[in-house]
């Protein structure tokens, strides 16, 4: 890589770079239970890591081979309740070496983008939690809401580029704990799609999307980029 001129880097926030103690996918465990099952947090972050929220729940819920809309739309309703409850308590931080990464990056002229499953104030209240700032820690941040497909289509990462005026795709990395982010950064045909043990999926299941590197911090990214 390191012979690959690379001008933006996109990373996943919540397991990849923010450390919420996975509070968003405890509480759509939480709202989908309250229906009347029983998933377990393994279950939902399997079935549901990465996803635009409302997509999780159905895609959830069709594991079990529920496919009702209503009681969907219902949990989301219920989900989007919960979390702000949560967050009203929630401590966040990044994990270790993030910061000093996205600037050692930005020093060298790497763009640094953050996407997210999440919607854009739930994403937002994170970025104020970590007193994170557009242009001075980051470039640019999109969420689920801001496209029309969510993960692993590649509309987000295609919005940066071209809101960030990066055209090549090869001049891009993405950076994800979940098999869907890996699967997001070979859509948009990004040089490398990198997983990251911290968060949703396992070493053995990001593997399954065939990552060009799997790393257990993102210190390790330092070096291969």
């Amino acid at each position: 890589m390191k012979d690959q001129k690379i001008e933006l880097v996109v990373f996943d926030m919540a397991g990849t770079t923010v450390d919420e103690d996975n509070v968003v996918y405890k509480t759509l465990r939480k709202a989908i239970n309250k229906t009347g099952f029983d998933f377990s947090l393994e279950f939902v972050l399997e079935h549901g890591a990465g996803k635009e929220k409302k997509q999780a729940i159905i895609d959830i819920l069709a594991e079990a081979n529920v496919h009702d809309t209503a009681l969907a739309e219902s949990a989301f309703e219920d989900f989007k309740g919960l979390l702000k409850e949560a967050y009203d308590t929630l401590n966040v931080s990044t994990y270790e070496g993030t910061k000093e990464l996205f600037d050692s990056l930005r020093s060298r002229g790497i763009k640094v983008a953050l996407n997210t499953g999440y919607d854009a104030k739930t994403a937002n209240l994170l970025i104020d939690k970590l007193g994170w700032e557009t242009g001075r820690d980051i470039d640019l941040l999109i969420t689920a809401s801001d496209v029309e497909n969510g993960r692993p289509n590649a509309d987000m990462i295609t919005l940066i580029m071209d809101k960030l005026q990066v055209s090549d795709a090869h001049h891009v990395v993405k950076v994800g704990d979940s098999i869907i982010d890996i699967e997001e950064g070979k859509n948009a045909h990004c040089i490398y799609s990198i997983g990251v043990t911290t968060g949703a999926h396992t070493r053995e299941q990001l593997l399954t999307a065939n990552p060009e590197y799997i790393i257990d911090s993102l210190k390790e990214l330092e070096s291969i980029l």
